[in-house]
């Protein structure tokens, strides 16, 4: 799901927040398999330096967290048959530690050792005559499923240790969050005090606009093919993630297979939730999260929000109300994360 920027409708900072006026740089190109497109507002700010910056920053967490490089430290970790203890990078195991964190507190929905059901699922490539996994084909996935028994980290050691030699990572619910963090703590040491970093649809902001207003961010309805916006958000140093199951699945005998599969059953989801955006002190953490709580559902999702005081705000399908019309419920952190914005 994309999270899109809007046009301010109304003027919520008054006066000048710049002594001279300030310069807007907009960034865009390709990484992670998506696109990232970045607002940056300043004052002497040299653009040609920063898109460098912005550049480098972007490829060391590429070489470090993508699946879609084989080269990259991720990837040959998952391609190593050792089951000895793998030095790691400090940025490697920042990131395992954080999702080592999300999947306890998730009750394991959270997981980075999905790849095994992925596969077995079909996505991505999937001919539309391909079988749907028997159980004796999604239990033996699930034995090479769950992170917290199949990894170790040694954050002391700074080593990370597969159980099993055929154990793999995938850090497509994590590395992107994680890599608009990077960008955005690039801005900061730039001098860069107001700013949006947008890769994939998740981003995280700063300050105001170049008109001193608040970023307004939007959350789509969630529609394929459409770009209507069910809310509107308001935010200042703050992580943004959403997560959708209704453009990713298959439908056979009737049957539609959301993308979004539970570690826990092994299963893609079958509840009525089909969006979720999380709100966090970063985007690696509302990306997890987002991930979590889609897999999750709202009933399981809310307890959980409430729990651990997340901002999370769930739209569900209202099977009573016909094909468009949906249900949407938000957690108390997300209403005050809001109003403190």
């Amino acid at each position: 799901m994309r999270l899109l920027p809007v046009l301010a409708v109304a003027t919520l900072v008054s006066g000048c927040l710049f002594d001279k006026e300030p310069e807007v740089v907009r960034l865009s190109g390709e990484t992670m398999g998506t696109t990232f497109n970045i607002t940056a507002i300043g004052t002497d700010v040299d653009e040609n330096a920063l898109a460098e910056t912005v550049q480098n920053t972007l490829a060391q967490v590429n070489a470090k967290m993508s699946n879609w490089d084989p080269n990259s430290e991720v990837s040959k970790f998952s391609a190593s048959p050792s089951t000895d203890p793998a030095p790691v990078s400090k940025e490697f195991a920042f990131v395992i530690n954080a999702a080592n964190d999300v999947h306890a507190k998730s009750g394991g929905t959270f997981d980075v050792t999905l790849g095994p059901l992925i596969e077995l699922w079909g996505f991505g490539p999937r001919e539309p005559d391909d079988p749907v996994p028997s159980d004796a084909d999604i239990q033996a996935a699930l034995n090479s499923v769950g992170q917290a028994r199949l990894l170790t980290l040694n954050t002391e050691q700074g080593t990370l240790t597969k159980a099993d030699p055929g154990v793999g990572i995938n850090l497509s619910a994590i590395a992107k969050g994680y890599g608009i963090d990077a960008v955005a703590e690039t801005l900061r040491e730039a001098g860069i005090e107001n700013y949006m970093v947008e890769i994939g649809g998740d981003l995280v902001t700063l300050g105001t606009n170049d008109k001193g207003e608040a970023w307004r961010i939007g959350i789509e309805k969630p529609e394929a093919g459409s770009q209507n916006l069910q809310l509107i958000v308001e935010l200042d140093d703050l992580g943004m993630a959403t997560s959708g199951d209704y453009k990713n699945f298959f439908e056979q005998d009737g049957v539609r297979y959301s993308h979004i599969i539970d570690p826990t059953t092994g299963r893609p989801i079958t509840h009525r939730t089909t969006s979720v955006t999380v709100l966090a002190e970063n985007a690696m953490m509302a990306d997890a999260w987002a991930t979590a709580m889609l897999a999750l559902g709202q009933d399981k999702g809310m307890e959980l929000a409430e729990q651990h005081k997340l901002a999370v705000y769930f739209i569900s399908r209202d099977v009573t109300g016909g094909e468009d019309a949906y249900i949407t419920v938000h957690s108390t952190a997300f209403k005050d994360a809001l109003g403190s914005n």
